[in-house]
Formats: C-alpha cells, structure tokens, sequence
C-alpha cells in the first residue's frame, strides 16, 4: 500500500516536470519578439538588445528554464512584462484568492445538489423524476458555458436587472464587494457541473443495483433503504471521485470563458489577458499553476480511491 502511494506521488512529480518542459517550451517558441511587442516596431535595433539582455533572452534556453524552474519551487515567477512594476507572484495572488472563492462556492452549491440528483435519477430509473432530471442535465451538459452565461444575464440581468451582468469592481477589492457579482458566475458554473456529475452518478447507481451483492441483500429481506445506503451507494460513489476531481479541478484552475463573459477577475482572465499582451512570465506561471492544480487534485482522488477501495488496497498488498 505504501509503496503504491509512493510511486502514485513520484508519477506525479514527474509528470509535473514534463509539463514545466512543455509550458516554457511552448512560450520560448511562440511568433513574434517579445522585445518588440513591449517597445513597439519602432524601437531601435540597439533598444531592442539592450531589453533582451536585461529580460536574459540572449541566453541559451536551458539556463533560463532552469532559472525559471528554480524561481517557481521559491513562488518567484519574475517580473510581469505588461505591468513591469508588479511581480508576477502579487498579479497572480490576489487572482487565486477570486477564482478560488468562485470555485469553492459553486462547488459547495454543485457537488451535493449533483451526488442528489443522481441517486435520485438511479433510483428511480425510467420513471419520471429520472426522466425529468435525465433530461434537464442533458440540456445542460449540451449547452457551452458561455451560452449558460449569456442567458443567465439575457434573464436575470438585462430583463429582471436582479444581479449585475459583469464584474466592475476592481480585481484587489474585498470579497464582500465582489459577491454579488458572483451570483451569475457561479450559477453558470453549477449548471455546467451539475449536468456533468449528475449523469455519471446515475450511471453508477444503476450499476450497483444491479450488482449481485446488492441483488444478494435485497433476497435476504434487508430494507430497502439500507440496502441503498450501505451498499449500493458507497459503490457508486466511487467510480466517480475521479470524475469530481476533474470538475473541481476545472473550478480551480479557472474558467477562462466564464471569467471573460462576466468580466470577472479570476485567474482565467488573467490567463486570457496575459496571452494577447504577450506576457510570456505570466503566461508561464499561470500555465504551470493550472497543471500543478489539476496533478494535485487528481492525485488526491486516486489516493482517495485507494482508500475507500477494499479491491485496490487488496491488489497493492505483496
């Protein structure tokens, strides 16, 4: 079992590697100067290789994503290229502390109403609350984001004027005066994630019933109930710790459209506006800590798995 831990976590640190390789890879080899995108076409040559030395980009690629690897483990990404008096650490922390409060609220009101929704929908299998249910998550695991987004402020900004349809306040504004333009991004957000879960909770909670050992109780005479809660739904609760560890993975990481749509300043905007400015530290740092959520958070779930998994634990056992 230790051992299976361990190399879960090795995997993971490696994988963590390959993708700091590939994120500063992909950045290094990106059309166009940077030097020029921040001193304009009019620069002169010896400007433009002047702010090349200073930026380092006449060094040799390793070095630098060496220095850049080093300066990452330390929570030091540089100095942002399109706000030079701001480092890329301070632009990013205030971000995390937004998308982070979006995220965790949405999956506070998302993750319970979609664990519910689908043991309801299994249990009742073909009926109408399964079909009702089955179909509103198919609607809504149909529909992109920015569309869930663009109605819900059609509806409840333009024609209700209930909440606000973008985020106007400043991004380092306290939490108190960004919630209410959190009501719509988040509303966007559990849609989405709650047609996604829902459907494969259900799924998993048919399955069970159909198992023989669920099968086995219910001709032994154990109530129905019991036989649903202590057998039937740890079972299908578990395939899907991945598939919510994905989702709040998705939440974390930030939702660039969600986040471009209301304007809210998360991390994905961030990311959005970090790509058209050319802002190739930020960029780095954003795209690393976007993998090291999703690495994080799905070693998490497979830990959990393996836990809560009487097989697993047996087949990692000598």
């Amino acid at each position: 079992m230790l051992t299976l831990i361990v190399q879960r976590v090795l995997l993971s640190l490696v994988t963590l590697l390959i993708v700091s390789v590939v994120i500063f890879w992909a950045t290094e080899v990106l059309p166009g100067d940077v030097a020029t995108a921040i001193l304009g076409r009019e620069a002169s040559p010896r400007s433009l290789e002047r702010l090349r030395e200073e930026l380092g980009l006449d060094r040799p690629a390793f070095e630098r994503y060496v220095d850049w690897l080093a300066g990452a483990l330390r929570w030091d990404f540089g100095t942002s290229l399109a706000r030079q008096d701001q480092a890329v650490s301070e632009l990013m922390g205030v971000r995390m502390r937004n998308t982070f409060a979006l995220a965790g609220l949405a999956a506070l009101i998302g993750l319970p109403l979609a664990l519910a929704l689908g043991v309801v929908a299994g249990l009742t299998r073909d009926r109408l609350p399964d079909l009702l249910v089955s179909t509103l998550a198919l609607i809504g695991q149909s529909l992109p984001e920015f569309v869930v987004g663009s109605l819900l402020i059609l509806i409840f900004a333009v024609q209700l004027a209930i909440f606000p349809a973008v985020t106007l306040v400043n991004a380092d504004a306290p939490l108190a005066e960004i919630v209410p333009s959190m009501v719509l991004p988040v509303a966007t957000l559990v849609i989405v994630m709650v047609a996604y879960i829902q459907r494969m909770v259900r799924s998993s909670m048919i399955d069970a019933l159909a198992s023989e050992y669920v099968q086995m109780a219910t001709l032994k005479g154990v109530p129905r109930r019991r036989v649903v809660l202590r057998h039937a739904l740890p079972n299908a609760l578990l395939p899907t710790i991945n598939a919510v560890a994905l989702t709040v993975a998705w939440l974390i990481g930030g939702v660039a459209v969600v986040e471009t749509v209301f304007n809210y300043p998360g991390i994905g905007r961030l990311l959005v506006t970090a790509v058209g400015d050319r802002d190739l530290p930020l960029v780095q740092a954003l795209g690393l800590l976007g993998a090291t959520i999703y690495i994080t958070i799905n070693l998490a779930a497979d830990l959990l798995t393996l836990a809560l998994n009487p097989r697993l634990r047996t087949m990692a056992r000598p």
